[in-house]
């Protein structure tokens, strides 16, 4: 692409302002008619010197620009090489007690954040990025690997933070501990840096530029053993909110309940998502919800598409988020080939049907409403350092959230480092929490937990607190703090003994209940969760037996049902219902669905009376309306169908495409209208007519 009007479309979009941006996705591309997926914006991804050229690309075809790129790694070659500053920096990479480097690529390590290249960051990415014109700066995965640190660069790291010699994480659980705490706060210090930056150089431009923080959950990052900042990251006030990278690939980690170890992908994913909307809610940032519709693993197109179904129900079962990345790389899911079953050789583009369905689901995203924030009355407390430890199989936190889960109980997170906020416990009844995989990293939550069960608050604590990491130096034990686990000290805040034994225990208005067993033990072994389900029920009576999530938001109705709880019951969907999972669009009166399975429907009922678009493949602009006619213009990917569903007043007597006549089909049930058409990215014009007036039409009776 020439550079001709580029200068000019970078000082109008300087000038424009940020916009409300609900849909982004992704993109190391220029624009092209194959990847045109329509959201509100792109963030285009990496510096490289082809910057300025995909901005533009992008911005011509009516596109939000963002910046995104890596914190830990990227294309920062020239910083490695020395080109930068004349000596190579290849010894910053991260490294493993083996001395091996630990790589994202070819001469991309993943990177231990010194400050020599935090210069660098600042003054070749962040500076060049602003003065293109971008105003949302996106800075994914903060990352810091548990089997490194054993670089020099680490070790100088360490002696500045300790202000001790070195001590290889290997030898001992507090020496892993303090390892992974020092790479927690690198990473604190290296967003920290990059934002002040990139805020500060912003505002002597006369411009408010924005800060995002793209991450795997903490759920996810403990289970593949990676150290990252998190929760912390909500209060740092350079900092203006997340993108949760949820899907199928963090989903699929294989997890315990009752005694068997497999792959539960949509409860993993709400609780993953349930993980990042804690981490905000208390501290009113931004936050986008991710899905992927295909993964990083080679896996066939229906493993992508089932389990991409199940991540999206997952994320629309929070209602109180309504901003979405709804996919990244494109290119990578629309033009590269994989398996066309299990097992098989035979690879193939992403199947039609396969991508009208992905997109009539991420346009249904573009018009997802925000519903009221459905409160977990039951949650399970979580913190940072469960990172530090060493349970990559989450056992001791799956075992408070699955056996509720599985009984249909939304149950939600708090983030220990956010119970400083008056939100945190909002609408939570019931606290489950164990100190057998994290530990807190100061008293103060002590004192607000004390606080929250002395008003009324019930509080379940599950350990044997027998682990190896509660007698790592830190502020529980030093000083003048001599307590053999940090939960003596939650206890002393309420007048129960140290090392109490299992019961339960009264203070102010609120109640404590003490199991002395390590949560794995409920899921580890079959049919073992009786003792905290009876904990539970004592405490906040009898739990459901159902086996179902279900959400209305607008006139989408969310469904998901999960096996292996108590109840195997199907579940059954009335009313006048567009099956959106479905890329023919059909529609029911009555739908069942199956265990194990999830849906995502359209209630025509509550679509109103005027025409209107109820689910689409493409995005609609230029919507018009008369009394006898609809039309608009819609556009999406070039290579791929657009499938569409139309309430009308009655069936319609002609329908143009593109001044051309084109079938349909009518649904009398519902009046609504089917069409299927190539899309383009150019705009495809549609046209329907119908005989009699709209003002007088019948519309609404959906009966059969």
């Amino acid at each position: 692409m020439k550079r001709f009007g580029i200068t000019l479309l970078l000082a109008l979009a300087a000038c424009a302002g940020p916009q409300d941006v609900k849909t982004t996705f992704q993109s190391s591309q220029p624009w092209r008619p194959g990847i045109d997926v329509r959201a509100d914006a792109v963030m285009v991804y990496g510096a490289g010197e082809t910057l300025e050229d995909r901005l533009a690309s992008w911005r011509e075809r009516g596109y939000e620009t963002h910046f995104m790129t890596g914190i830990a790694w990227g294309g920062y070659q020239d910083y490695f090489s020395g080109r930068w500053d004349g000596r190579p920096h290849l010894d910053e990479g991260q490294v493993n007690a083996r001395g091996d480097t630990l790589w994202h690529g070819k001469m991309v390590p993943y990177i231990v954040p010194t400050e020599n290249y935090l210069k660098y960051f600042k003054e070749q990415i962040i500076k060049r990025v602003v003065d293109a014109g971008v105003d949302h700066i996106f800075l994914e995965e903060p990352e810091f690997w548990k089997a490194a640190g054993y670089s020099e660069a680490f070790k100088r790291e360490w002696e500045s933070f300790y202000g001790t010699p070195w001590r290889p994480q290997h030898e001992s659980p507090e020496a892993a501990y303090l390892t992974s705490k020092l790479k927690y706060h690198l990473y604190y210090r290296a967003l920290d840096e990059a934002f002040t930056y990139a805020k500060e150089y912003g505002r002597s431009l006369g411009r408010d530029i924005k800060c995002y923080v793209p991450t795997h959950s903490l759920i996810n990052y403990t289970q593949w053993q990676i150290v990252s900042p998190e929760a912390s990251l909500a209060s740092m006030k350079s900092m203006d909110g997340y993108i949760a990278q949820v899907w199928t690939g963090t989903s699929r980690v294989p997890n315990f309940y009752n005694g068997a170890r497999k792959e539960r992908v949509f409860e993993t994913a709400f609780l993953e998502y349930g993980c990042m909307v804690s981490m905000t809610a208390p501290t009113g940032r931004s936050l986008w919800l991710l899905t992927d519709p295909i993964e990083d693993g080679v896996r066939d197109w229906e493993d992508y598409r089932k389990n991409y179904q199940a991540t999206f129900t997952a994320q629309l079962l929070y209602p109180q988020v309504a901003n979405y990345e709804i996919m990244p790389w494109p290119a990578r899911i629309y033009e590269r080939l994989y398996p066309v079953s299990p097992g098989s050789s035979e690879k193939s583009r992403i199947p039609a049907p396969y991508a009208s369905m992905m997109q009539v689901m991420t346009n249904a995203l573009q018009q997802m409403p925000e519903a009221p924030e459905r409160k977990a009355e039951v949650s399970v407390l979580m913190a940072n350092s469960l990172m530090f430890q060493r349970d990559s199989t989450l056992s001791d936190f799956f075992g408070l959230a699955m056996p509720l889960l599985k009984r249909g109980c939304p149950v939600g997170i708090t983030h220990i480092e956010n119970l400083g906020y008056p939100r945190a416990l909002d609408g939570t009844r019931l606290l489950l929490m164990s100190y057998a995989n994290m530990k807190p990293l100061d008293p103060v939550a002590h004192r607000h937990l004390a606080e929250w069960v002395r008003r009324g608050g019930k509080l379940i604590y599950s350990a044997t607190d027998s682990d190896p990491f509660q007698q790592v130096q830190e502020w529980w034990n030093t000083g003048d703090r001599q307590y053999a686990a940090p939960a003596d000290h939650l206890f002393e805040q309420m007048g129960i003994p140290a090392g109490a034994p299992a019961g339960t225990y009264s203070f102010g208005k609120g109640t404590v209940c003490i199991l002395r067993q390590d949560p794995r033990d409920f899921v580890c072994a079959e049919e073992s969760e009786k003792p905290l389900l009876e904990a539970v029920e004592s405490l906040s009576g009898p739990i459901s037996a159902t086996n179902a999530l279900t959400m209305e938001r607008g006139p989408y109705r969310i469904v998901a049902v999960m096996d292996e709880g108590p109840s195997a019951r199907p579940f059954q969907a009335e009313g006048c219902l567009v099956d959106l999972y479905d890329p023919a669009l059909p529609v029911y009166a009555s739908r069942e669905v199956p265990v194990g399975a999830q849906a995502l429907f359209y209630d025509v009922r509550k679509a109103g009376r005027a025409p209107r678009i109820l689910a689409a493949a493409s995005r609609a602009y230029d919507e018009k309306r008369s009394g006898r006619s609809f039309s608009y213009t819609c556009k999406g990917p070039a290579g791929t169908f657009n499938v569409t569903r139309i309430l009308l007043p009655s069936k319609p007597s002609n329908v143009m495409v593109n001044g051309e006549d084109w079938a349909f089909d009518w649904d009398s049930f519902s009046r609504t209208v089917f069409l299927r058409f190539p899309n383009d990215p150019n705009g495809v014009s549609v046209t329907l007519t119908w005989q009699g007036s709209l003002a007088i039409a019948e519309v609404g009776v959906y009966s059969r």
